[in-house]
């Protein structure tokens, strides 16, 4: 593994604290730059075209705002209930009646990574989709969830990782990271066409983290895990 490898430095074009929080396991050396795009979709824009749309407005605005000269990473999540689109929640009463609507049903979540190499402008897009199973909480518990917060900062309403455990977990068998906002392996994939591998073992270290066993990061990655 060569010494660029190693140190090339990636920008986090995101405020999500899921985000830097995954993006740490992989060993590149990262620092965060926020920027804020207008994530508002278009009339009748599927949930495919929304997510990809909206992660490139994301990348190409810090390659703007974001003195740097390393690797830009920008990420985009979109949560599809059929064809609606659910965003962050604007309120208790909203956050709610999306919980409420998910309960005991699958739905898909879906992030696209855009990362743009600073030195020669070179751009790779590559997006993740998961299929979700809710397990059927009470009201009460959704109650306890929204009065805790935690659902507003958060498209669909609620995160995998929270206490209140939304995700029928054992009938989830795709990117838990994808569903955090930040689908790791696809990451790796994406970094591979700038010349660039991680340090550590980042589906290891993913899973340890987690605390899930995946089973499709071989699938993801191929013949070089």
């Amino acid at each position: 593994m060569s010494t660029e490898t190693r140190t090339r430095t990636i920008t986090l074009a995101s405020a999500s604290p899921r985000r830097d929080e995954l993006l740490r396991l992989t060993g590149w050396n990262a620092h965060v730059c926020p920027v804020e795009v207008d994530e508002f979709p278009l009339q009748d824009e599927p949930a495919e075209e929304l997510v990809k749309r909206v992660a490139l407005a994301k990348a190409r605005t810090a390659i703007q705002n974001c003195d740097e000269s390393g690797i830009l990473l920008a990420a985009d999540t979109v949560v599809a209930d059929g064809q609606r689109l659910l965003g962050k929640p604007s309120d208790q009463a909203e956050a709610t009646e999306m919980l409420w609507d998910l309960r005991g049903r699958e739905h898909r979540v879906l992030t696209t990574i855009v990362i743009i190499d600073q030195h020669d402008r070179r751009e790779v897009l590559i997006t993740c989709e998961s299929s979700v199973p809710m397990r059927k909480y009470t009201i009460d518990e959704v109650e306890a969830y929204i009065y805790s917060g935690a659902p507003l900062d958060k498209a669909g309403g609620y995160g995998i990782q929270d206490s209140f455990n939304p995700v029928a977990i054992e009938r989830f068998h795709d990117c838990y990271a994808n569903v955090m906002g930040l689908p790791l392996c696809h990451l790796i994939r994406a970094m591979r066409h700038l010349g660039q591998s991680p340090s550590v073992d980042v589906p290891e270290a993913c899973q340890s983290y987690l605390e899930y066993d995946c089973s499709v990061y071989s699938e993801i990655l191929g013949d070089q895990v």
